[in-house]
């Protein structure tokens, strides 16, 4: 586990309160690689063949709504869902667009791709941000970002991951996980089999009289403070039932993991909704590659077989985790106060390329909100008639995060301050507010 300083931070000031909550968690689906918006939110069928693709739309919950055919799970539950049809960030690179889609600052300059973490573009997260702003309850970190963090082909971690220029405190926890595969568990949250409570106490008590070690990682750049932090909220997973059961997957019903899908990205969003009954304010479920990838098409960054990757693999996966989670959410009566996002850093080219792919496209793409406040049954904004550029209702990204944070009563426009106490705002953009309910 990466990142996450995981130390109890003060919740917001009344400054930084935006009326009362309707959101009191966050699920952030990222859906890395680009999703296409012809084949998801977006279909154009009077589009020419070579724009629309072979799937026809389908009707859905909400009249005059249609999404594409290979969505027929989440299209009985649009009456839950606010469609944005207008995301932009008009950059064509992962690394940049995405660092505009997790911090809401566009990336200077805008196009790099296997851009680096770091000034100038050092802007914290939305994870982290919410890590600031909200602090954490029932032992748990506020933000979570799991099953593995977001990279390029080569290994090249995306900028705009961690806490940025507000420092390492602040980092969400990163959950590098396999939640998929058989016996399951998380290093650190578990206690091995040999370590007694008691001697588990034991330990702590001599790690307490072990001051003079502490100088030793002043090197982390945050002082040995840093690591106290650290470790009291890690004994308080330890030692906290309800913690350690939130990783428990085992205690659901087969049938439901079943409906979640038998696979990482499935088995992680059903994490996420455990991870938030046990009190985590912020989760960001991210993609990962999965068997059968390619580096030339991994993920959703479909440049080869559009059609034939999104009938067999992806959007069979997305379909079922996606449907099953406000399904769930719903049937326990957590939709309400749970808003889950669905996104990625751009969409797909209007046109297939020479391989029947679709390139990036960060002119105009999709996204989704559904529970905690949203009006459910709209669609707001729209492309133009080849699913090319917008055409009104335009959403960057400082707005989405803008309008996340206020539906999670936060001010949107808080004070956060880098480790030399300059302030900032928390988004510079503006909330969507035909969104809200």
């Amino acid at each position: 586990m990466r990142w996450g300083a995981l130390a109890p931070l003060a919740a917001a000031n009344a400054s930084g309160a935006s009326g009362s909550a309707k959101a009191r968690s966050i699920i952030y689906l990222f859906h890395l690689g680009g999703p296409p918006q012809h084949e998801t939110w977006d279909p154009k069928p009077l589009a020419p063949e070579e724009i629309r693709g072979p799937y026809k739309p389908i009707a859905t919950a909400t009249p005059g709504l249609t999404v594409g055919e290979l969505m027929p799970r989440t299209a009985r539950l649009t009456d839950r869902i606010a469609v944005l049809r207008a995301l932009s960030t008009h950059d064509n690179a992962h690394s940049s667009s995405g660092y505009w889609m997790l911090t809401g600052v566009p990336h200077q300059p805008l196009n790099t791709e296997n851009a680096k973490p770091g000034a100038p573009n050092d802007w914290p997260s939305l994870a982290a941000i919410n890590r600031r702003l909200r602090g954490h309850g029932a032992g748990m970190p506020a933000s979570v970002v799991l099953p593995e963090h977001i990279w390029n082909t080569g290994g090249i971690p995306w900028p705009g991951q961690d806490a940025g220029f507000m420092g390492r405190t602040s980092d969400p926890w990163l959950l590098p996980c396999a939640p998929h595969e058989a016996g399951f568990a998380v290093p650190g949250v578990t206690l091995p089999t040999e370590v007694t409570a008691p001697r588990l106490s034991d330990r702590v008590d001599l790690s307490r009289r072990l001051d003079a070690a502490e100088r030793q990682l002043e090197w982390l750049g945050e002082g040995p403070g840093l690591f106290q932090k650290q470790q009291q909220t890690a004994l308080k997973l330890v030692q906290s039932g309800a913690a350690r059961r939130a990783f428990h997957l085992e205690e659901e019903p087969e049938s439901l993991r079943d409906r979640y899908g038998r696979n990482r990205w499935g088995q992680s969003v059903l994490l996420a909704r455990r991870l938030v009954e046990a009190g985590v304010s912020f989760v960001q479920v991210n993609w990962t590659r999965m068997p059968g990838d390619t580096s030339d098409s991994p993920a959703w960054d479909t440049h080869n077989k559009n059609a034939e990757r999104l009938k067999n693999h992806l959007m069979p996966i997305m379909d079922a985790a996606y449907s099953t989670l406000l399904e769930d959410l719903a049937e326990r009566g957590l939709l309400d106060g749970t808003l889950v996002v669905w996104a990625g850093e751009f969409g797909r080219t209007p046109r297939h390329n020479r391989g029947g792919g679709r390139d990036h496209w960060g002119h105009v793409f999709s996204g989704a909100l559904a529970g905690g406040g949203i009006r459910g049954g709209i669609v707001h904004g729209s492309s133009d008639r080849v699913g090319g550029q917008p055409a009104e209702g335009r959403v960057l990204p400082q707005d989405l995060h803008a309008t996340m944070l206020h539906l999670a009563g936060l001010n949107p426009h808080a004070e956060i301050h880098d480790t030399q106490g300059r302030p900032f705002p928390a988004s510079r953009g503006r909330i969507v507010e035909p969104l809200i309910a």
